[in-house]
C-alpha cells in the first residue's frame, strides 16, 4: 500500500486504522495513543537532558517512587501494542502504532539507566524550570493567579526532589564533569543577583489583565515578591551552595561519559535514541570528519573567491575581529536578525506549497540565562492562545556574534526551520498526539540544518561572508559529530575537542565554549543534527535522480514537513513510496 501523507490528501490515522482493517477494530490504536498521552502528560522523555522539562500544571515528579507507576503503566501499554501488532496494520496505523512502540521502549530504556540522576546538563536543568514556565504562563483571573502564587511557593519541594537525585547520582558515580558545574552555578548566581523587579517569576503577574481592579494586581504583585524574597531566593541560595560544595567535591573527573559506571552502554542507547538509526559511535565519528574535509574545501572556495591574501587561519582572523562583521548595540543585532527572516520569507513560497498560519518574532535570549546560552533557539508558543513563536537571539557579547552567521540561524531556527516544521505539525489535525512532541531530535534538527544548506539555492546568503558564514554554522555540526564521539567514546581530551572548531571555524570563543560544555553534559544529542540532514539530503539526491523532470521540490519539501516527527527509517521509507507514485514511465 503506497502512500505520502500529504495533510489535503491522506486521511487521519484513525481514518487509516479503519481502512486497513475494519470498524470493529477502529479504537484500538486510538484508545492506546490516548493512554499514552495520558500516561505521559507529566513525563517528558529525559534522555540526555536536552530539553527542559515542563511545569505548567505543577513541577515535574522526578523521584523513582513518583515515576514507579510511570513505568509500569508504560510496560502494560507496551504489551498492549505488541498484542494490536498481531492484526497486521497497514498504512498510516502501521507507522503510527510502530513508531508508538518505539517511544515507549526508548522511555523505558530511560528509566532503566535513572536518568534523573542527572538533573542538569550544563546551561538547561531544574533550575530554569520555573522561568520557563513563567515565561508561557498567561493568567486570566485572579483564581489563575492564586494557582501560579502556590506553584511558587512550591519551588522549594522541587528542587529538594532534585537534590536527593543529584544526591543518588553521587553515590552511584552518575555526575556531571566539573565544567558543567560551573555552568549551574552561573545560572543559578544569576538567578539569585537578579534585582526582584526584574525577576521572571514576576512576570504572569505583570501580565494580569487590566480588568482585574488595580488593588488587586498590587496585592497579588506584594505576594509574589514575598514569595520570591522570602522562599524562592533561600531555596535558590541553598541550591547553589550544594552544587557549588558537595556536588562539585563528587563530580566525576572526566568529561567522557564513558567514564560513569555502564557509561559506554548509555552512551550507545543515547544513540540510537537521538539519531533512530543503527549508527555506531565510530562510525559518527568517521563521517563527521569525512563532512569536515568536505566542507573545508567548500570554505576554501569561497575564500578564493574574495581574492583574500593569506592563510586559513589569518582569514579566520579577520571574520572573528574586523568590526564590519558586527554589530554595535544589541538592538542592532537583533534589527538585522529580523531583516534576514524577511528575506527568507520572500523565497520561501517557491519551495514550499505549504506554509503556517502562525507567525514568529525575532526577540532576545532572556539576560538571566544569556551567559551561558547557544547564540540563538527557536521556542515554540501556541497560536490558539494569540503567541507567536519565537527566534531568539543571544544579543550578550556583541563582539563576538558576527552578522554573516545570522541568514544561517534565521534559516535554521525560524523558516524553514524549526518555526515552519513545529507550526505545520501543530496545525496538522491529522496527526497523533506523540507525532507532534518534541521527541525525534534527528528529524527536527536534521530538517533545520537541511534549511540552513537550502539557503543558498534560495538565494539568501547575498555576499561571501554570509556564504562563509553559512559553511562555517555546517562545520560546526560536522565538528560535534567528531567531537561528541571523541570525548564521550575515543578519550579526546576538551582541548583536542576544541581545536576542531578552533582549526575549521569561524566560531568565537564564547560560543565554542558554550557549545562544548552543552555536548559534554548532554552526551550524543549534537551527533543527531548532520545524521538528519545527510539523511535528508540523500533522501532528495535519491529522487532528483529517479524522477527526472517529474520531481518537484515543493512536493518534496511538504511530503517532509507533513510528519510531523518519525524515524528516519520511516521517513525513508514514506520518500521511496513517493517516488514510486511519481516515477514515470520508462523511469
Amino acid at each position: 500500500m503506497k502512500h505520502s501523507l500529504i495533510r489535503s490528501t491522506i486521511p487521519s490515522a484513525l481514518a487509516a486504522l479503519i481502512f486497513a482493517f475494519g470498524t470493529a477494530n477502529a479504537d484500538s490504536l486510538s484508545e492506546l495513543a490516548s493512554d499514552y498521552e495520558t500516561i505521559t502528560t507529566k513525563y517528558r522523555m529525559v534522555a540526555g537532558r536536552s530539553d527542559v522539562p515542563s511545569g505548567q500544571d505543577g513541577w515535574p515528579k522526578d523521584l523513582p517512587e513518583d515515576l514507579e507507576p510511570y513505568r509500569q503503566n508504560l510496560e502494560r501499554l507496551r504489551d498492549r501494542l505488541e498484542n494490536l501488532s498481531q492484526l497486521g496494520l497497514e498504512g498510516e496505523a502501521k507507522i503510527n502504532a510502530e513508531y508508538l512502540t518505539q517511544i515507549v521502549d526508548w522511555r523505558l530504556q530511560g528509566l532503566s539507566f535513572d536518568e534523573h540522576r542527572f538533573s542538569f546538563v550544563s546551561h538547561e536543568g531544574f533550575y530554569n524550570v520555573p522561568y520557563y514556565t513563567a515565561r508561557n504562563r498567561r493568567l486570566h483571573s485572579e483564581e489563575d493567579a492564586q494557582a501560579w502564587l502556590a506553584q511558587m511557593r512550591d519551588i522549594p519541594t522541587y528542587f529538594e526532589e532534585q537534590r536527593i537525585n543529584l544526591e543518588r547520582g553521587m553515590k552511584t558515580g552518575w555526575t556531571n564533569p566539573d565544567r558543567v558545574v560551573d555552568v549551574a552555578v552561573t545560572i543559578l548566581s544569576a538567578q539569585i543577583e537578579r534585582p526582584t523587579e526584574e525577576d521572571g517569576l514576576l512576570d504572569p503577574i505583570k501580565g494580569l489583565p487590566d480588568r482585574i481592579p488595580q488593588a488587586v494586581r498590587d496585592r497579588l504583585m506584594a505576594d509574589a515578591r514575598k514569595i520570591l524574597t522570602d522562599i524562592v531566593r533561600p531555596t535558590q541560595k541553598a541550591m547553589l551552595d550544594f552544587i557549588d560544595g558537595p556536588y562539585r567535591e563528587a563530580a566525576r573527573p572526566s568529561i567522557g561519559i564513558d567514564s560513569i559506571p555502564n557509561g559506554r552502554a548509555y552512551y550507545d542507547f543515547l544513540l540510537d535514541y537521538y539519531t533512530t538509526t543503527t549508527l555506531t559511535a565510530e562510525e559518527i565519528h568517521e563521517l563527521g570528519q569525512s563532512e569536515v574535509k568536505r566542507i573545508r574545501a567548500e570554505m576554501d572556495r569561497v575564500i578564493a573567491s574574495t581574492g583574500f591574501e593569506g592563510s586559513f587561519q589569518d582569514w579566520l582572523h579577520f571574520m572573528r575581529t574586523d568590526p564590519q562583521f558586527y554589530a554595535k548595540s544589541r538592538q542592532e543585532l537583533l534589527d538585522f536578525a529580523a531583516i534576514a527572516s524577511k528575506r527568507i520569507d520572500a523565497a520561501l513560497p517557491a519551495y514550499f506549497g505549504m506554509l503556517p498560519r502562525q507567525p514568529f518574532a525575532v526577540v532576545p535570549v532572556p539576560r538571566d540565562v544569556e551567559e551561558n546560552y547557544t547564540t540563538a533557539r527557536y521556542s515554540g508558543s501556541d497560536f490558539s492562545k494569540g503567541l507567536p513563536g519565537r527566534f531568539l537571539v543571544n544579543t550578550s557579547h556583541l563582539d563576538q556574534r558576527p552578522l554573516y552567521e545570522i541568514p544561517a540561524l534565521a534559516l535554521h531556527e525560524a523558516a524553514p526551520g524549526h518555526h515552519t516544521h513545529k507550526a505545520l505539525t501543530k496545525e496538522n489535525p491529522d496527526l497523533p498526539s506523540y507525532r507532534k512532541a518534541g521527541d525525534m531530535l534527528v528529524y527536527r534538527e536534521g530538517w533545520a540544518l537541511y534549511g540552513e544548506r537550502l539557503g543558498h539555492e534560495m538565494g539568501v546568503y547575498k555576499t561571501a561572508y554570509e556564504k562563509f558564514g553559512s559553511l562555517s554554522t555546517e562545520m560546526w555540526r560536522a565538528c560535534r559529530m567528531v567531537v561528541d564521539t571523541g570525548m564521550h567514546v575515543l578519550g579526546w581530551s576538551y582541548e583536542k575537542a576544541r581545536a576542531c572548531f578552533t582549526d575549521n571555524t569561524a566560531l568565537a570563543d564564547i560560543n565554542i565554549d558554550t557549545e562544548l560544555n552543552r555536548y559534554i553534559g548532554a552526551p550524543a544529542g549534537a551527533v543527531a543534527y548532520k545524521v538528519g540532514e545527510l539523511k535528508i539530503v540523500d533522501m532528495r539526491r535519491r529522487a532528483e535522480a529517479e524522477l527526472g523532470e517529474a520531481f518537484d521540490i515543493r512536493s518534496f519539501h511538504d511530503l517532509i514537513l507533513a510528519q510531523g516527527q518519525i524515524p528516519m527509517t520511516v521517513l525513508e521509507q514514506l520518500v521511496d513510496d513517493w517516488i514510486a507514485d511519481r516515477k514515470p514511465a520508462g523511469r
